[in-house]
């Protein structure tokens, strides 16, 4: 088959356009117009001495018993934390890109909750122990919304219509009610939510209230779905709901049915599904071997692949990676037909996982090794092999590990035919191996092993077309990233890209597809941005937050400071580097506080007031880093500290660690390694409007001192942090080996890309 008729006529894989949901905007809209007049400009007056003339849009004046004085004192400093937890110390709580629903929201946190406190104060039939449960709940809901919004979740937007499902739950508990009936035909979030304080548990309708709450679950969240199971396993629903999430998620499957308990027993019970028989099978198996066997479910389920089989190879690195590379190619072909292979998520997790245990992690950690001692681990892997070890590892791998090592010897194993080589594995992750190529300049040459030229073009206009089908943006920011390579080392190449784009935008727009329009005028504008002279402003044209600078202004909190947070970690290498790092600090303008035993302070002393809060690296083995990054943030939140800057300061494997304890008020965050997508992504699914500085290989201490020291200096004398020049003076003050790895914002384009088809779409889950 030529490259023609594989482009023509290959099924796009997991294609999917996304629907957007408007029920729920619809709803919260119509509840902000319908507002009830009596609660649209109320100011809150409590334990005012003597009552006040009750006006219809005021809330009357109520002293609250001494006994719960303390009660609503914690409600309101509630309402206050919930308010501050998108990073602003306002009365504005920003959850969404949509003004209206920000204020709907915003009015929910204050007014609505506000005579909510009143009305359960006031109500003379009510009883004490009543009023107390209440008020405590209005305090457990908005601390849940407050630290599950940004973590995805609860959907925060849904605040107002959970506020007024709350109300209504009240009403049918204080009267003996059950409170199933309130949120039967409710979303999760909302029905959830509301229901979620204690003095619900003693309703006569809690137990239905589960059982809803579980079907709502698995609709919603259904990778959430065994989770819930675990608690709650004599659903009625709990026999089907496993059949369909083993179907849907057999790792977890997996997962739960290697437990003792109430869940695995009834998952092991099911005889009747040959699928679950077999993963029940292997999660049961006494040699504790079945992660070995998993990867292969969908062979073993039918009988193409034996446990023999696998057990003559598990205990052989090379031999069980061939295994593995075999089926991926083999699971791709039939993906590539339309048909999902069972488990084929978890064959590439495992697949992912060798190529870095097994293969990655041995040659980056040789990097001063010579090179016959430090690639003899991938000497025996064949090309396909090694295609997957690169492509796999694409954000991990080293520059010179990439360079040196893997790419050169997958060529010379493939005769210098990169042609073949994307046959041979039916282009499986192609666009991932071009953008990786491209980001370490070997495209270029790989491109030139092609026999016929004309394949080159046609893989390279497939490799920018029919983004709109693929699932998630991924592709999209591959195509994104590997732009400004092509651009320098490809011109001619880089204007076929271009007009490709063009034309991709114009067959979306015929089509109506929006999501089409979305990626492909997004792209338009980030190609045409890499020349100047095009004269671009992508914060104009993207509607984005600027691209080129930080403003200090920005960075700065209402008193003027800027609060930074460094992640360390307690490997060896961590407690070497913050020794450097505090020594990097001049007395004559900063000071360092080394009170605290979990964490050091360090602040300027002369000019504007900058505050660098670092963890101690401390034992890593006992969890104590880890301890030390929550006692810091939760001192942080507390004295309501929102760090603006975020530096990672470790391997590459801690990053989701620090992405998971980074604050959502980040506008600067530096990794020492890229990551790729999944990185980017999780960054900016926290902080929407983040500068990421990133580096393609282990940060350098003679580069990052540089870094931080200009960054620091910039800070304490109050100015605005303008990349290109900044980059410029970064350049000439650390200009060694490895400079080229680290990426400035402005030309992370895959940053950009996510941004602002975000800012376009508005959707946030991608």
């Amino acid at each position: 088959m030529n490259f023609n008729q594989i482009f023509l006529n290959r099924p796009c894989n997991l294609c999917f356009m996304y629907i957007k949901k408007l029920i729920p905007f619809l709803l919260l809209l119509l509840l902000s117009v319908q507002v009830d007049a009596q609660r649209r400009s109320k100011r809150k007056k409590k334990r005012q001495p003597a009552p006040v003339e009750v006006v219809v849009d005021t809330i009357p004046a109520y002293t609250p018993a001494m006994i719960r004085l303390k009660l609503h004192e914690t409600v309101d400093a509630d309402q206050k934390a919930l308010l501050a937890s998108d990073g602003k110390t306002d009365a504005l709580l920003n959850v969404s890109s949509d003004s209206q629903v920000n204020s709907a929201v915003s009015d929910a946190v204050t007014k609505k909750v506000d005579w909510l406190q009143y009305e359960i104060e006031s109500d003379p039939a009510m009883n004490q122990r009543l009023k107390a449960n209440y008020l405590s709940g209005i305090s457990d809901i908005l601390r849940y919304v407050k630290t599950g919004w940004r973590r995805s979740q609860v959907d925060a937007a849904y605040l107002p219509q959970i506020i007024t499902t709350y109300k209504k739950c009240i009403e049918a508990d204080r009267n003996k009610r059950s409170v199933a009936p309130v949120i039967r035909f409710l979303p999760y979030d909302i029905a959830y939510t509301a229901i979620l304080p204690r003095v619900f548990k003693d309703n006569p309708g809690y137990n239905d209230t589960k059982d809803l709450l579980l079907l709502k679950l698995s609709e919603r969240y259904p990778q959430r779905t065994f989770a819930a199971l675990r608690t709650n396993p004599e659903s009625p629903h709990a026999d089907s709901l496993i059949r369909v999430m083993a179907h849907k998620y057999p790792q977890q499957l997996y997962d739960y049915a290697q437990a003792n308990n109430k869940l695995s027993y009834k998952i092991q019970n099911i005889e009747d599904d040959p699928l679950i028989k077999s993963i029940v099978s292997m999660a049961r198996s006494d040699n504790k071997s079945g992660q070995f066997y998993f990867p292969f479910l969908d062979l073993i389920a039918t009988g193409k692949l034996t446990i023999k089989d696998i057990d003559a190879v598990k205990n052989n690195p090379v031999k069980y990676f061939r295994l593995l590379v075999q089926t991926q190619i083999e699971y791709s072909r039939r993906a590539s037909a339309g048909d999902t292979a069972i488990g084929h998520r978890s064959l590439l997790g495992k697949l992912e996982q060798k190529a870095k245990d097994e293969f990655v992690a041995p040659i980056n950690g040789l990097h001063e090794r010579p090179d016959a001692i430090r690639f003899r681990a991938i000497q025996p892997l064949s090309a396909e092999e090694l295609y997957y070890v690169a492509v796999l590892t694409n954000g991990l791998i080293y520059t010179s590990s990439y360079t040196n090592g893997v790419y050169p010897l997958m060529m010379r194993k493939a005769g210098n035919k990169g042609d073949e080589l994307l046959k041979n594995v039916n282009f499986d992750h192609y666009r991932k191996f071009l953008s990786q190529a491209a980001s370490y300049n070997t495209l270029k040459n790989f491109l030139s092993t092609f026999s016929d030229k004309e394949d080159t073009k046609k893989l390279m206009t497939s490799f920018v077309s029919n983004l709109e089908k693929t699932e998630g943006l991924e592709d999209g920011v591959d195509v994104a990233d590997s732009y400004a390579s092509v651009y320098e080392t490809l011109p001619e190449l880089a204007g076929q890209m271009l007009n490709d784009v063009k034309e991709n935008l114009n067959r979306n727009k015929q089509a109506g597809n929006k999501k089409g329009v979305a990626i492909y005028n997004i792209l338009n504008y980030l190609f045409l941005s890499a020349d100047s002279s095009n004269r671009i402003d992508l914060t104009k044209e993207l509607r984005i937050p600027p691209v080129y600078d930080v403003s200090f202004k920005s960075l700065a909190n209402e008193k003027g400071a800027v609060i930074s947070q460094v992640f360390f970690y307690g490997d060896q290498d961590g407690r070497n580097i913050f020794n450097g790092f505090l020594n990097m600090f001049n007395p004559s303008n900063w000071k360092i506080d080394r009170s605290n035993k979990q964490w050091v302070v360090i602040k300027s002393t002369k000019g504007n007031p900058v505050s660098i809060y670092a963890n101690r690296p401390l034992n890593e083995l006992k969890g104590e880093d880890d301890k030390a990054q929550r006692a810091l943030n939760a001192y942080l939140e507390e004295n309501n500290l929102y760090p603006t800057v975020t530096i990672h300061r470790g391997h590459s494997y801690y990053a989701p660690s620090t992405i998971e304890y980074m604050s959502p008020s980040s506008k600067l965050v530096f990794m020492g390694s890229c990551g790729g997508f999944n990185l980017i992504d999780s960054i900016l699914r926290k902080s929407e409007d983040a500068h990421i500085i990133a580096s393609k290989q282990i940060g350098k201490t003679a580069i990052n001192k540089p870094f931080f020291l200009l960054l620091t200096e910039k800070l304490r004398t109050g100015k605005d942090i303008e990349w290109i020049p900044f980059w410029k003076e970064f350049k000439g003050r650390a200009n060694v080996p490895g400079f080229e790895d680290y990426i400035p914002p402005y030309k992370n384009l895959g940053a950009i890309f996510i941004k602002a088809y975000k800012k376009e779409t508005g959707e946030t889950d991608i």
